[in-house]
């Protein structure tokens, strides 16, 4: 599972076997893993985390957002 960007307790990657589905990214923090969609950006999985912590994430991955469907293409594409 390539990890794409940590920031502070977060990871966030995807997997390879993920190539069937819309680009998403995964995020964890210790055993919670939440997915969000990334084009448009949309929770798909809470994973454990609180409201408070997804919107927290959910900027993140905004901010992130470009980065991480290049990445999602990059690594796809072959």
């Amino acid at each position: 599972m390539p990890t794409v960007l940590t920031l502070g307790p977060y990871r966030f990657f995807f997997g390879s076997l993920d190539y069937g589905e819309p680009p998403h990214i995964h995020v964890r923090r210790e055993k919670m893993v939440a997915k969000f969609w990334l084009d448009p950006i949309a929770l798909q999985t809470a994973g454990g985390f609180n409201r408070t912590e997804l919107n927290k994430i959910a900027g993140l991955v905004n901010e992130n957002q470009k980065l991480f469907l290049e990445r999602w293409y990059e690594f796809f594409s072959h």
